[in-house]
């Protein structure tokens, strides 16, 4: 499998919301030498479906994936969420069926963006930005599904003008969960609050996550009380901070 050239999948809230931020995922890419592939006709990963229980739905767009990233490149998310579903989910979701061989070898190509950075690519990055303390959230599905918490913290901790402090909380959901935020917005409020009084703990100036879900639900509650910290999402803040933004 070549490590020069990649797909980039951009997922929905990348594509509708965060932009910017899919620019400088990819800007992080190119730094680091690589070719960057976006295909237009990409669109989700299936996630929201799945979770609902629409499998044969869920399969469909599963399959128009591995048909539109037929190349064997790696196919890179900005999102771990979306990653343990293209990499893990779709194994279980295609499981006993006639196209698993296939689905498994597109599933191995998976990589999120920051297991990408430091796994294969090695990076490292000068640190232009003034001293900061910042605060580190974790995603629910790239924390137990994906794995991939422990590269967005070396990437964090190996800038040397950023102090990381952890939250007392840090593996305790936000309240977001996709669908879940929409079924359930009474006890989704109550968990994003309680996520923010943790954040405000911290002492931290900025509250950073690699999930746009997560960062939409607590930079909202922050908003609604009037907290002074910011949030930003984990390649913008990585882009800014290496002078590609």
């Amino acid at each position: 499998m070549r490590t020069d050239k990649v797909y980039f999948f951009a997922t929905c809230l990348g594509s509708v919301a965060y932009s910017d931020t899919c620019i400088n995922a990819i800007k992080l890419l190119q730094k680091a030498g690589v070719e960057v592939v976006f295909k237009k006709n990409q669109t989700c990963c299936s996630q929201p479906s799945y979770n609902s229980g629409y499998f044969e739905e869920s399969r469909a767009i599963a399959l128009h994936n591995i048909k539109l990233f037929a190349e064997e490149y790696p196919i890179i998310v900005p999102s771990g969420s979306c990653t343990g579903m293209m990499r893990v989910d779709y194994l279980e979701l295609f499981r006993a069926t006639r196209e698993y061989e296939e689905v498994k070898a597109f599933c191995s190509r998976v990589y999120e963006l920051s297991e990408y950075l430091c796994k294969i690519l090695h990076v490292n990055y000068d640190d232009i930005g003034e001293p900061i303390k910042v605060t580190w959230h974790s995603n629910c599905h790239a924390l137990r599904v994906a794995q991939t918490i422990p590269y967005a913290k070396q990437l964090l901790t190996s800038l040397k003008n950023v102090t990381l402090v952890e939250l007392q909380h840090e593996e305790e959901c936000c309240g977001f969960g996709g669908t879940f935020s929409v079924k359930e917005e009474g006890i989704s409020e109550a968990m994003v609050m309680k996520k923010v009084r943790d954040i405000q703990s911290s002492g931290a100036e900025i509250v950073i996550s690699a999930d746009s879900g997560c960062l939409m639900n607590i930079s909202g509650a922050i908003k609604r009380q009037n907290i002074p910290v910011k949030t930003e999402h984990l390649y913008d803040f990585l882009a800014l901070r290496a002078g590609i933004a």
